[in-house]
């Protein structure tokens, strides 16, 4: 008994009186300042980082030396859960920095701006449920729609044949649609989180 007793007493792990502490407090204790600051950070930080991967091409991101297009993505992830003014606008303001890296004609402000718009009216009428595939399927559509507007500006521009700009926009939007919607879960699944506890915290303050 005595060395059973000893034994007891050599296993037994000394108990701990000390606090673990976190360092950075959970996201429902910020103050609401901050979660107006952070939610900004986030929102121009990803813009900015979808803009320098737009003119990157890197392994397994091209096809047919097309990139997936980032700022649509980007444009369909915030106007899924937007109004339709909110979604058009963010469409607008991507399409002229994406003007302000490439060529403002023909501008990408006209197709993004269309793209938040539909996007916005499709979340709001319930066509389609919100998930992966739903998001998906939604870039894939969006990015037939910018395409084809973007051709078609180029067509009334008059410097190019009508048979050479529609058959390199075939080609084109086809890739761009299938890496787009491929990639979008990405961009959208982060940002939505972000978005849904940011939306959950100030429904419950």
């Amino acid at each position: 008994m005595k060395i059973l007793r000893f034994i007891g007493k050599r296993n037994r792990k000394p108990s701990s009186t000390r606090k673990s502490y976190f360092l950075i407090p959970p996201l429902k204790l910020w103050h609401p300042w901050w979660h107006q600051c952070v939610d900004w950070m986030i929102m121009v930080g990803t813009v900015l980082l979808c803009l320098l991967l737009s003119p990157t091409r890197l392994p397994g991101m091209e096809l047919l030396g097309i990139a997936p297009n980032w700022l649509l993505i980007w444009v369909v992830a915030w106007s899924v859960n937007r109004s339709v003014f909110s979604g058009m606008l963010s469409g607008i303001i991507l399409g002229l920095l994406q003007d302000a890296m490439t060529s403002p004609d023909p501008t990408h402000a006209l197709s993004l701006g269309i793209v938040g718009m539909f996007t916005a009216l499709i979340q709001k009428q319930r066509f389609i449920q919100e998930d992966f595939i739903s998001i998906a399927l939604i870039v894939f559509g969006m990015a037939v729609v910018a395409d084809t507007i973007f051709a078609v500006q180029l067509s009334f521009m008059g410097d190019r044949r009508w048979e050479s700009i529609w058959t390199y926009y075939q080609r084109a939007t086809l890739a761009s649609a299938i890496l787009s919607s491929l990639w979008a879960p990405v961009v959208y699944y982060p940002l939505n989180r972000w978005w849904q506890q940011i939306k959950s915290i100030r429904n419950s303050s």
